[in-house]
């Protein structure tokens, strides 16, 4: 992408003012996106994206900048504008770059742009044909195929060189059903970290059922309670709440600042015995994982919480630095426009010894959320506010009648306390996390869990 005699000029004038430490991000990435609605398709997009970010390290302060003409001379200015942000006491050199070598645990095996645009139309229609077939209520289908080709090279002034191409792979839809007035969606989102091949993995017609299957249940169903119940969230994207009430309090973003429930409580009991929870970048070809991560690393499989103790946090390069926890392969970015932080990857609460029925059995009156949907949390608190997507009542320890506009609020740090049972059936859903760093790919998962009391928000 850039030759490296350019590359040294550029980390060396980068570190021309005295600073600790100087980085390339070099980066070309092939974009397609195709909307569908309608019927129809509504946007065809293709683009390819380029450019680089230059970040320096003085002291615990970290300076960064961006530029998308990859020319010496605009390098050069960029790498200037860095190095006069701060000034350090001695100039440090350059070390010799050596190849970083690694094995690429997530191969491709078709390239999403060699294949045909037909074939990705087609398997989009398909979707739309299942879900319309399902039932008269559905009355708009909403479908997002995306695919993304990325090629990275990483340099810095410790000497490592290491170059990496990724690809990604998604289709998210959504079927409404409609009555009267009324409306319920249904969605689904899968996603890899693979080549058109993913795809080929795929049933579409059972994409569209499904997505259909829960917005007619949906609609259908009469709304939830309200007050303090237990509450079974099942596997896949249940594993959200867990993400954005715990996963980014144990990030060093904000561990680093004070910010975070969890800071200092390495080695102690945050959460009931029961639960262990993992961050993981290797599994082969997951919508999270990569084979280094944006600060030239290689991503590894780590263990935050084990058995209820906090065992680790997730710790890029800087948090490193700020913190004195060596890094785990987490410094991840959006595109080279954002400087990389702590970010998860694959994250997900490991499986347990029950089974989901066992669950339900112990209840007599709650909750069952089938599957979850958006919501918020407020930093700093980490209370959060999720919606269920699709929710049934839990009777005498069977699943009952549906119910629908269900929310769970809740404290992050006090539901892990909360997580009587963990059922065997772990799952991994796809979304992207938004944070300092951009909004990245990430898979949220777990199998089915037991929280013995929660506030549920209910018209009811």
């Amino acid at each position: 992408m850039i030759d490296k005699i350019l590359v040294e000029k550029v980390i060396d004038k980068a570190l021309c003012n005295g600073a600790d430490f100087a980085e390339l991000f070099v980066e070309n990435t092939y974009n397609s996106r195709i909307n569908f609605n309608d019927s129809k398709v509504k946007q065809n997009i293709v683009g390819n994206d380029f450019g680089a970010g230059i970040r320096v390290f003085y002291g615990q302060t970290a300076i960064y900048a961006y530029t998308n003409d990859l020319s010496e001379e605009s390098l050069l200015v960029a790498a200037d504008a860095v190095s006069k942000a701060a000034k350090g006491k001695d100039r440090i050199k350059v070390m010799d770059f050596t190849n970083m070598e690694f094995n690429n645990i997530h191969p491709v095996v078709i390239p999403n742009n060699t294949v045909d645009k037909k074939d990705k139309i087609d398997f989009i229609r398909k979707i739309n044909q299942a879900s319309r077939n399902f039932n008269d209520l559905i009355t708009q289908v909403d479908i997002n195929f995306t695919e993304k080709m990325q090629h990275v090279l990483i340099t810095n002034s410790e000497g490592l060189w290491v170059e990496d191409d990724r690809n990604y792979s998604r289709v998210n839809v959504r079927s409404i059903a409609s009555k009267g007035s009324e409306k319920q969606t249904g969605s689904e989102g899968p996603g890899g970290f693979a080549g058109y091949e993913f795809f080929k993995k795929l049933n579409p017609e059972e994409i569209g059922r499904k997505t259909a299957r829960i917005a007619v249940t949906m609609l259908n169903a009469d709304y939830a309670p309200g007050g303090k119940f237990p509450v079974v969230i099942d596997n896949g994207f249940g594993g959200v709440i867990f993400h954005e009430a715990c996963g980014h309090a144990l990030e060093t973003t904000s561990v680093a600042k004070g910010a975070s429930v969890f800071a200092g409580k390495l080695g102690k009991r945050i959460a009931n015995p029961v639960v262990t929870a993992i961050d993981d970048g290797t599994i082969p070809n997951e919508w999270g994982s990569e084979n280094i991560d944006d600060e030239g690393l290689p991503t590894k499989k780590t263990i935050l919480i084990e058995n209820g103790i906090l065992k680790s946090y997730m710790v890029d390069k800087m948090g490193s630095i700020k913190t004195g926890y060596k890094p785990t392969g987490s410094g991840r970015r959006q595109s080279y426009k954002f400087a990389p932080t702590s970010r998860m990857r694959n994250t997900y609460i490991a499986a347990g010894k029950n089974k989901l029925e066992d669950l339900i059995a112990s209840i007599d009156y709650g909750i069952y959320a089938k599957k979850m949907g958006g919501g918020s949390v407020m930093p700093g608190t980490w209370n959060f506010n999720f919606a269920v997507a699709e929710g049934y009542i839990i009777r005498k320890g069977k699943i009952a009648e549906p119910v629908r506009g269900a929310t769970l609020i809740g404290n992050g740090a006090e539901a892990l306390l909360k997580v009587s049972m963990v059922a065997d059936n772990l799952a991994m859903a796809q979304g992207m996390c938004g944070s300092v760093s951009g909004s990245v790919p990430t898979n949220v998962g777990q199998p089915a869990i037991k929280i013995d009391e929660i506030i549920v928000g209910g018209r009811k």
